[in-house]
């Protein structure tokens, strides 16, 4: 056993620093590394409503839930369905949100502060609000976006009831709350260009979709990498939108794999295969984090010519 001298060295052998993130640590542990590593046991194990009644009707099935997995029709049904949006609502978003920062980068435009905050504002108003405005947007009869297709002489359409316009519809939505908080981002990452590589390429003759495409794509490297990994990864966990708009239908056309996970785990109490199925999203989403960032763009050089 050490003596009180033995204890002393032992405690001055310890980074001063330790003490200061040993709080935050103890919660990240406590709130996070336990409930991560409870549910990767879950998964390895039958969990279900009988096994909350006893827990002798818990058994231990290895990678069986994994398995099952694989000769699951819905699961597969709402993996489409995520890689769908994800590939969609995805660039969408990106796009929206960088044009909308470059115009609000523009010296020309004025009340830049108001056009940010008026773009930001659905990033902040809670989802169900906004699903119940979007519901009566996407009404088969009174909704606003038919009553415009009727002016093009455009009959309505059942926006969200049938299983061709369902996902689309949810797409537009999540663009149009989303898109604000990206918009942000790139707007940080314009106002940290150098002004002298503009000055530069302006004096080489470089007209403005030059000097987009040559000085401000590949500044904005870095942005884009992150934007899109953020992107990713949130769209990866697409459920309020769904659960809120068409719980899933119709025909399981916006089922996502975050609300089959729930429907799984809290209405069938299926918890032990619905932690597979959340353990299954989360190595889809680190091998794509992984890939993209192996294939990020090196940050460029800023030296020689703009091509005019």
């Amino acid at each position: 056993m050490l003596d009180g001298r033995g204890r002393e060295r032992m405690t001055s052998r310890i980074n001063p620093a330790f003490w200061f993130v040993a709080p935050a640590l103890s919660v990240i542990v406590i709130f996070f590394v336990v409930p991560v590593a409870a549910s990767l046991l879950l998964s390895l194990t039958d969990f279900d409503v009988y096994a909350v009644a006893s827990r002798a009707n818990l058994r231990f099935v290895g990678a069986g839930n994994y398995l099952r997995l694989t000769h699951e029709p819905l699961f597969w049904v709402a993996f489409k369905n995520t890689l769908y949006f994800v590939l969609v609502a995805g660039p969408l978003s990106v796009g929206v949100s960088l044009a909308a920062a470059v115009l609000l980068s523009a010296k020309l435009v004025r009340f830049q502060s108001v056009f940010r905050t008026l773009f930001f504002l659905p990033v902040v108003t809670t989802l169900v609000a906004v699903a119940v405005v979007w519901r009566y947007v996407y009404h088969p009869r009174f909704g606003l976006l038919n009553y415009a297709l009727s002016l093009l002489a455009i009959g309505p359409i059942d926006w969200l009831g049938d299983p061709h316009w369902a996902m689309p519809a949810i797409i537009l939505m999540a663009v149009w709350k989303n898109f604000g908080f990206n918009m942000v981002i790139f707007v940080a990452g314009l106002q940290s260009i150098p002004d002298r590589l503009y000055e530069a390429a302006d004096i080489d003759g470089a007209y403005r979709w030059a000097q987009f495409r040559y000085v401000t794509l590949p500044m904005l490297a870095p942005t884009f990498l992150f934007v899109a990994i953020i992107t990713m990864i949130g769209y990866f966990q697409l459920f309020a939108e769904p659960y809120v708009m068409t719980q899933g239908g119709p025909a399981h056309s916006t089922l996502s794999i975050v609300l089959l996970m729930y429907q799984e785990g809290f209405r069938w109490w299926n918890m032990g295969h619905a932690a597979a199925v959340a353990f299954v999203l989360f190595a889809v989403i680190l091998v794509l984090t992984l890939v993209t960032m192996r294939l990020r763009v090196r940050e460029p050089v800023a030296s020689g010519v703009v091509p005019r």
